[in-house]
């Protein structure tokens, strides 16, 4: 069994570098072409069942990457990104203004440092294994399972494979639209973007 992992293509957020977290914005312009590009890299894969998180973003994407397949999107609401709090909406940039020494301190510590009225990480990466363990039981055989989330929840589950502490998810980079492969329990490969270039 494999798993491929893909963190949602860009969103209009993304493009303007403005935390997301629970909020939902659509895909941009670019989103979807990453999607179609995303797409004709999977056309090749025997994919047997798609997941996503209910955010729109992650939908869109799960939608467009696996219409070769024709297979339904199953909505899993434990593979939402994590919650921001009061960062949600607002830009980088307004954050570092109003917020700059813990915004530096939860870029190095997100475990340690939150956000203000952030959703715990130790709660997000509890429910994200929860829902990668149910996904990867109720396929016992050697299917390859596509399954859309967000860079958090990705980065989350990877920390785990790894045993790595929550406190190195900012260290691990999942670009938007980029494939991370597992054959539980192991990695297989993280951030894969070749599908992107040109």
């Amino acid at each position: 069994m494999r798993l491929l992992l893909v963190r949602h293509a860009q969103s209009a957020w993304n493009a303007g570098r403005r935390f997301q977290g629970r909020a939902d914005p659509e895909l941009s312009e670019r989103g979807r072409a990453q999607a179609e590009a995303l797409q004709r890299a999977l056309q090749g894969r025997g994919l047997t069942a798609v997941y996503s998180s209910p955010l729109r973003r992650a939908l869109e994407t799960a939608a467009i990457a696996a219409r070769h397949h024709g297979l339904p999107v199953n909505v899993l609401p434990e593979l939402s990104e994590l919650g921001l709090g009061r960062w949600e909406g607002v830009s980088v940039d307004e954050v570092i203004a109003r917020d700059g020494e813990r915004y530096h301190r939860w870029l190095r510590a997100p475990l340690d440092c939150p956000p203000p009225d952030g959703e715990p990480l130790p709660a997000v990466s509890d429910r994200v294994i929860a829902a990668m363990n149910r996904i990867i039981s109720a396929h016992p055989g050697g299917d390859e399972l596509l399954v859309v989330g967000h860079g958090g929840v990705i980065g989350l589950y990877c920390c785990h494979l790894l045993g790595l502490s929550l406190n190195a998810l900012w260290r691990l980079r999942i670009d938007n639209a980029s494939l991370t492969v597992v054959a539980p329990t192991r990695l297989v490969s993280l951030n894969e973007t070749a599908h992107l270039r040109g």
